[in-house]
Parts: structure tokens; C-alpha cells; sequence
């Protein structure tokens, strides 16, 4: 493997080069990587000098954005929050489906987030 140098002053300083992650990192991995950095800054300093970290953090986000949405749909079947209730009553629908959404995040957070 062949390091190039710059010369900076009296001394060199390896170029480094970070590779660029096109995946967004989203919601999750924002929260992961906060948690990361106050936490658990070992694990953190180790991804971001092995340029693993943005990847790291894109699989994730992936990971949960699905099990996010498997647990919503699966608390809205399970409690009977149907397009016939959003048609019926509006309000009680969106009052369900914000209490799911909220338990679903909470449950994310603690399974995949913050551990």
C-alpha cells in the first residue's frame, strides 16, 4: 500500500482520503451516531478511521426504517386502525396512528438505537 505525503512546515502528513457513502444515513443513523459519539466513543473513533462509519451508519438506517414500519403496520392491524376509521372518525384515527408511530420510534430506539 503506497501513502502519499504532503509536506506541511517541518513536517508530512499522510493524505487521507474518506470515501464518500451515496446511501443517505437518515433519521436513525443521525440518532445512532449521536448516541456513538456520547456513549460509546471507542466504537465511534474506530469506524471513523476505518472510513466504515457512514456505511455503518446508511445499513442501519435501512434496517430500522423496515423494522420501523413492520411494527407500525403490524400495531395498526392488531388494533383495528383501518382506512374504514380514518373514514369514519378522522381525529380518533390520527390520535391511533400518532400513539403507534410514537411506540413503534420507542421501540426502535431501544432495540437498535441505543444498545
Amino acid at each position: 500500500m503506497k501513502i502519499e505525503y504532503t509536506k506541511v512546515g517541518d513536517y508530512y502528513l499522510p493524505n487521507l482520503y474518506y470515501p464518500e457513502e451515496t446511501r443517505p444515513i437518515g433519521l436513525w443513523g443521525m440518532l445512532r451516531k449521536e448516541y456513538l459519539k456520547e456513549h460509546k466513543s471507542g466504537t465511534y473513533t474506530y469506524l471513523l478511521l476505518t472510513a466504515r462509519l457512514d456505511s455503518y451508519l446508511a445499513d442501519l438506517n435501512e434496517q430500522a426504517q423496515e423494522r420501523f414500519e413492520l411494527i407500525e403496520t403490524q400495531m395498526r392491524s392488531a388494533e383495528g386502525v383501518s382506512e374504514e376509521l380514518k373514514r369514519q372518525n378522522p381525529m380518533e384515527w390520527l390520535c391511533h396512528c400518532n400513539n403507534i408511530r410514537n411506540r413503534a420510534a420507542e421501540i426502535i430506539k431501544q432495540e437498535l438505537i441505543y444498545v
